[in-house]
């Protein structure tokens, strides 16, 4: 049976991990990230992936710069690595330390949206379907030829968070086929389509600024695309708001009603206009507050009709 190197880092790359070993394939390391300070306190906290990997008895490798331990993995003596959201990128020299080749699982159906945030642009271009490629990795982003794709539909309510669990279940049940198809030298592959490449960069907080002069179905789609994190966000009497969940509502907005107004604030939720309608806001997080639903902040007179979403603290 085939040796393999696993590489991730966050929750997502875990499922995949977990479905590996239960189909008996042997992973001898993992390889991730360096713990990191978290929370207030900078409590140095390791990766989702490191934690669950020693948990069970697997030796992690948590390199800051993999580039620099091409020869470590080489003496590690697998055939394979696989890479599911690592994020780093890897060298030639690392490639070629693994005779049959390093396989990315990656979330979408390649070649769209290649890059760092595929969930997220996967919902916020309101794309109504996405998936997992297995693809064999070579030193492009996300260029290598396709082993196999899946795929998954992008429900109008999803979020960055629930699609993702969606997709990193998918992806296990992917590589666990991509690798018996690689054992049993099944293995077929296909060139990706460059001409219909898109490329996605990694979200900012900067991108994550809520501007109520859009569409109010591109306001929703912004807001399910950034939750759970980094999350969506405005400012309302010059304190910061998240929004966790909004959905359009098909009325016209009130020309009278600037972009960004609270037409409306009660039980079942806070209307603001929007282009072309209002975006009805159901949980989110006021400044130094926990989420809620937005009822209530309506019941707490924190948010009431006349207020406004800016984009910019006032």
């Amino acid at each position: 049976m085939m040796k393999i190197v696993y590489a991730g880092a966050p929750e997502f790359s875990v499922a995949p991990l977990k479905s590996l070993s239960e189909a008996g394939f042997r992973v001898i390391a993992v390889v991730t990230q360096p713990d990191k300070p978290v929370g207030r306190k900078a409590v140095l906290t390791p990766t989702p992936l490191k934690s669950y990997a020693l948990s069970q008895g697997i030796p992690v490798y948590d390199f800051a710069k993999i580039r620099e331990h091409a020869a470590e993995l080489r003496a590690l003596g697998a055939d394979v690595m696989i890479t599911c959201a690592y994020g780093q990128l890897l060298t030639q020299e690392v490639l070629d330390a693994f005779p049959a080749g390093v396989y990315n699982i990656h979330a979408s159906l390649l070649p769209r949206w290649r890059g760092a945030s595929p969930i997220q642009h996967a919902i916020l271009a309101g794309d109504i379907q996405t998936g997992v490629t297995v693809m064999k990795t070579d030193i492009g982003l996300d260029t290598g030829d396709m082993l196999l794709c899946e795929k998954t539909p992008v429900l109008p309510d999803d979020t960055a968070g629930t699609l993702s669990e969606k997709l990193s279940s998918l992806g296990g049940e992917c590589i666990v086929r991509a690798m018996k198809e690689l054992e049993a030298g099944a293995a077929a592959f296909a060139k990706q389509d460059g001409a219909r490449a898109t490329v996605c960069k990694k979200i900012g907080k900067e991108d994550c600024l809520t501007d109520f002069a859009r569409p109010a179905e591109e306001v929703c789609r912004l807001i399910r695309a950034m939750n759970p994190s980094p999350l969506a966000y405005a400012f309302l009497k010059g304190k910061l708001v998240n929004f966790y969940f909004a959905e359009p509502c098909g009325a016209q907005a009130d020309a009278a009603a600037a972009p960004g107004e609270v037409v409306r604030a009660d039980k079942t939720g806070v209307y603001v206009a929007a282009g072309g309608g209002y975006v009805k806001i159901t949980e989110l997080q006021l400044e130094g507050g926990k989420r809620m639903r937005a009822a209530d902040a309506v019941n707490g007179r924190k948010i009431a009709a006349g207020d406004i979403f800016a984009k910019e603290r006032a």
